[in-house]
């Protein structure tokens, strides 16, 4: 019999056997963004967010936010409903020049029924013997940055990240990440180092006498305890902020990933370098609504003949900030119309004390 977990470990080792030499995607989950804001601008974020979701974007603008004490929530479900997506973050203000925050993520999958059981000694399939478990990953975060002048701000984070496969198989690890921010009038350039050290993750397996048996029984290689390295990645973001009237204005940021872990099925795909670029909006009415949207996730894929196709993923997004509580959401995933994927994200931001200055 096929298990599930058998698919899921076998999956496991052969991407540590590959990130070895060739480690693309790993820790991808930490790609995804957070924030209802965020997604709805295509992640294109890295100049402009200045709240407690700083410490994930761009560790620099905790320097720069406004509140005493600010904590940010976030909640989304994918695939029907399979994997959660959770986020949390605070930020607390040190003095007029610094600021730092903690945030934690947890992207899993839960209730996985193990089947490695279910048949007992005299070949007898017995249900009661099926018990479930959880495949999740997840990052802890400290984060602080400091403005060096008035034009200039800089900061950085630690980040450890868990990722477990039930009682099976589990991984640690360790990376840094480094950020700079430049505003001058209504122009600002951001430079955001992810992985500037290159992230580790030491995997160990821990399995039980009959998951071995399984494995040897359908003439399966046995995962081995090895070690998935994620490569850096650079982000660079230019925004300009154009004010309409009194209290309402309009921000674009353009922001470029660049990734040095080989080709990817991006708009400039090469090796070891490939350049994801992606753009995003918001309307600012009095700072009370605030009306987004972005376009991103641009693929080029070969069909059977290949031709390269090439696919964009469009967002939209809303927010309202009433006295310091903003309410967000965004409409994303919705690349692919033909399948109808969609994805409705909600965030929360809300301070704890009045702003400071």
């Amino acid at each position: 019999m096929k298990n599930y977990y058998l698919v899921l470990l076998l999956s496991l080792n052969y991407s540590i056997s590959g990130q070895i030499n060739s480690p693309k995607y790993s820790n991808e989950f930490l790609s995804i963004g957070v924030g209802a804001r965020s997604l709805a601008m295509s992640n294109s974020v890295v100049t402009s967010t200045n709240s407690a979701m700083s410490g994930f974007w761009n560790p620099a603008n905790l320097s720069k936010i406004n509140n005493d004490i600010q904590v940010g929530l976030m909640h989304a479900e994918y695939f029907a409903g399979i994997a959660k997506y959770d986020f949390g973050s605070i930020s607390k203000k040190i003095d007029e020049k610094s600021g730092f925050g903690f945030s934690f993520l947890r992207f899993g999958v839960d209730n996985i029924p193990n089947t490695s059981e279910l048949i007992d000694a005299q070949g007898n399939v017995n249900y009661d013997r099926i018990s479930y478990f959880s495949a999740a990953d997840m990052a802890f975060l400290g984060s602080y940055g400091r403005k060096i002048n008035e034009f200039l701000s800089v900061g950085g984070s630690a980040k450890i990240i868990n990722r477990t496969a039930g009682d099976f198989a589990s991984a640690w690890g360790f990376g840094i990440d480094i950020s700079s921010t430049y505003i001058k009038n209504d122009w600002a350039v951001a430079v955001v180092a992810k992985d500037i050290t290159s992230t580790f993750n030491v995997w160990k397996y821990q399995l039980s006498n009959e998951m071995i048996n399984t494995f040897n029984s359908t003439g399966n290689e046995l995962p081995k305890n090895g070690l998935e390295l994620t490569l850096p990645k650079l982000i660079i973001g230019l925004s300009k902020n154009y004010e309409f009237e009194k209290n309402i204005h309009l921000l674009i940021e353009f922001n470029i990933d660049i990734t040095t872990d080989g080709k990817r099925n991006v708009l400039i795909s090469g090796n070891p370098f490939s350049i994801d670029p992606h753009i995003g909006g918001e309307f600012n009415i009095k700072d009370i609504v605030f009306i987004r949207g972005g376009i991103g996730n641009i693929q080029k894929t070969p069909d059977l003949t290949g031709k390269m196709n090439y696919s964009i993923q469009p967002n939209l997004g809303i927010g309202i900030n009433i006295k310091g509580v903003e309410i967000e959401y965004a409409l994303t995933d919705i690349g692919d119309i033909s399948i109808a994927e969609y994805s409705n994200i909600f965030s929360l931001k809300f301070n704890l004390n009045p702003k400071t200055n």
